[in-house]
């Protein structure tokens, strides 16, 4: 062992890498991999070890499945062509998301030459010019009906708030004003229906299938709660998907397994809205320019978006609302309700408390 270089623990080189310390096992028991060993016999991880794991990522990152993994590797190129096709889809897809914004980029520099001088919101949505959501409609409870505008919607997006925020009233409003939007809520594990769906379309079970498979290459566990949100993300129809705790039910290992896959699969997919309380779904660390997030206030003041870096107003309040998945767990079931009231002598009583 090299005593100059920097070797790595397990952990450290799972993090480093974008991937859970369980993928990163299962790369090593595949083959893939191999670690050094210190001197009390631990696991480490030097620079050629992170070099081949960085290859194994970005791989990943192309659609190919660890058995075709080991055979680029080894010089092979079955499955290759396949995994380029799609990849050349998303690439396709982001020119001509370049070429609209290059577009209006030029539109707007001719009207400068011409004397017009463009307006502050016409810059400001060159920062994202790709986007081609936006909607405005008036807040639900605990809101009272003040009016909401959410522009430049991405490709994922989080909505996150303490409990007794408004977050899931919120979402569901979205699922409602936005064009084609459906809500996949909590019923989606209770009703125990996600099989019967994929028995009955051959089709959605064959995309699940072989999400769930990449999901489990990357560490996931297969559950019911996870195969009935995985059927609910791959269905077809709605243009936008609204989901309710996305990480109900789901392990920790799971929940990190599948933050990455949507973040690789989201920038040419419909966009989606992912109702969070979890650290490992919303690293705030991870997220890139195809993704925002949407905090709901504990005072009850409109949602606002929130950059995803310390200092940006709202990062905090965003940080203190995630907790790690164990923490998660240990509070699964606890919820916020609105207050009943009722008229009373001595004015307005409330009837229920939470």
């Amino acid at each position: 062992m090299n005593s100059s270089a920097r070797y790595l623990s397990p952990a450290e080189a799972a993090n480093r890498l974008g991937v859970s310390a369980k993928a990163l096992r299962l790369y090593e028991q595949r083959g893939l991999v191999t670690p050094a060993r210190n001197a009390a016999g631990w696991r480490s991880y030097g620079p050629a070890e992170m070099q081949r794991g960085a290859d194994i990522v970005a791989l990943r990152a192309l659609g190919l499945t660890l058995s075709q993994v080991a055979g680029v590797l080894e010089g092979e190129a079955e499955g290759l062509e396949t995994a380029l096709a799609a990849h050349q889809v998303v690439l396709e897809g982001r020119v001509r998301q370049l070429a609209n914004a290059l577009e209006k980029v030029h539109g707007l520099r001719v009207n400068l030459e011409r004397g017009h001088t463009p307006t502050v919101a016409e810059l400001t949505r060159l920062r994202d010019s790709a986007a081609e959501f936006s909607v405005e409609f008036e807040l639900p409870w605990p809101w009272g009906g003040e009016l909401f505008k959410l522009r430049d919607i991405r490709p994922l997006n989080y909505i996150v708030g303490p409990l007794g925020s408004g977050k899931t009233r919120l979402a569901m409003r979205l699922a409602e004003v936005l064009p084609a939007a459906a809500f996949l809520g909590l019923e989606r594990v209770a009703d125990g229906g996600a099989t019967a769906r994929l028995e009955a379309d051959a089709d959605l079970g064959s995309r699940v299938n072989q999400t769930l498979a990449w999901l489990v290459e990357d560490g996931a566990t297969v559950s019911e709660a996870l195969t009935a949100l995985i059927a609910g993300l791959e269905a077809e129809g709605p243009a936008i998907l609204v989901v309710d705790l996305v990480e109900q039910g789901l392990d920790s290992a799971t929940q990190q397994a599948l933050a990455a896959h949507l973040r690789r699969h989201r920038a040419d997919a419909r966009p989606l809205f992912l109702l969070t309380r979890s650290c490992a779904i919303l690293d705030l660390a991870a997220v890139g320019a195809d993704e925002s997030i949407v905090l709901c206030p504990a005072n009850h003041s409109p949602p606002t978006r929130v950059a995803p870096y310390p200092g940006a107003p709202g990062y905090e309040a965003v940080a203190t609302c995630l907790a790690a998945p164990d923490v998660r767990a240990r509070t699964e079931g606890v919820i916020a309700w609105r207050p009943k009231w009722r008229e009373g002598a001595q004015g307005r009583v409330c009837t229920e408390s939470g």
